[in-house]
């Protein structure tokens, strides 16, 4: 993923949350439904993690130092763990507390125009928002499933705005049915019913989004494609004969370390093998250029298949 196309996304998708977080909080003020209360505090909270990951995006671009020899990509992994918790407690739990006290105190909903009216406004808006993610994701994904994109994707900041913005429409649609039942029996139970159900949705949401990004900060390795072509790029059947072991890990979204031990022949000169080794880091940053530090070491060829133990 491109960090212009993320940001892009993310962008939109603050622009949306804030203006509808404000028309929520209004319509709630007047209306005095919690299924607005809970929604303007879903928007607020989407808010405040878009701005999480504009801030892990920022950090992650930092130089290496002799303390951080590898750089800073990793933040944008911990800044979306972050997003996940706040979806869960500041989103998924105020919902289903404000939903159980609506249904154990009901009310009836003052001003109706207002929060079907907000409603209606921000199921556009986050439509907006929503189509400008899947575009973005669209030029990334490739033949890839929205599930396998969402698990597979080492960037993390398009699956957590897409399953924001999917959450937020959802949600939407949960407030929208909640109030208008409480507007056709007149009875609030129904409102709160609704701010249960979005609480619920967030908090799967959040689960989701927090098993993925954990699964980033414990560190991942290339893709099954990436691997291939780095297979491919490290033989050239002359001086390296074959890969006796390789390990890839991801360092950031759009760095790669490579590790590989690799055989050669027992009569390669120790300049033949640095200039293969040279070679060989070469045709892997070119057919997988966010290989960005690779790690070689040479082992001697045997006839039996054997080589010489590791060091």
């Amino acid at each position: 993923m491109s960090a212009s196309g993320g940001t892009k996304a993310i962008v939109a998708a603050l622009a949306a949350n804030l203006a509808i977080a404000v028309a929520k909080f209004v319509a709630f003020l007047f209306s005095g439904s919690s299924s607005m209360l809970a929604e303007s505090v879903h928007s607020l909270a989407d808010s405040g993690n878009q701005g999480l990951l504009l801030v892990g995006g920022k950090k992650a671009q930092r130089e290496a130092t002799p303390q951080h020899p590898f750089g800073y990509g990793r933040e944008r992994y911990i800044y979306a763990f972050l997003v996940s918790i706040v979806l869960f407690s500041v989103g998924g739990m105020f919902a289903i507390y404000e939903g159980y006290e609506k249904i154990k105190d009901p009310h009836e909903i003052e001003a109706w125009y207002w929060p079907v009216g907000v409603l209606v406004f921000a199921i556009i808006a986050e439509t907006f928002s929503f189509r400008t993610a899947i575009k973005e994701s669209n030029q990334v994904r490739g033949t890839l499933s929205w599930k396998e994109f969402v698990r597979r994707a080492k960037a993390p900041e398009l699956p957590v705005v897409l399953l924001e913005d999917l959450g937020a429409l959802v949600g939407l649609i949960l407030a929208l049915v909640g109030v208008s039942l409480a507007l056709a029996t007149g009875n609030g139970v129904w409102d709160g019913i609704g701010t249960l159900c979005i609480g619920v949705l967030l908090i799967v949401i959040a689960i989701v989004l927090a098993a993925e990004t954990k699964s980033l900060l414990l560190g991942e390795s290339a893709g099954v494609d990436e691997v291939k072509k780095i297979e491919a790029a490290l033989v050239d059947d002359d001086t390296v004969t074959g890969i006796i072991h390789m390990r890839t890990l991801h360092l950031g979204p759009e760095e790669l370390l490579v590790a590989a031990k690799i055989s050669v022949q027992h009569d390669d000169t120790a300049g033949e093998i640095a200039a293969a080794i040279d070679a060989a880091e070469e045709r892997i940053r070119a057919a997988v250029p966010i290989a960005r530090v690779i790690y070689l070491e040479p082992d001697i060829y045997r006839e039996s298949g054997r080589t010489t133990p590791a060091t």
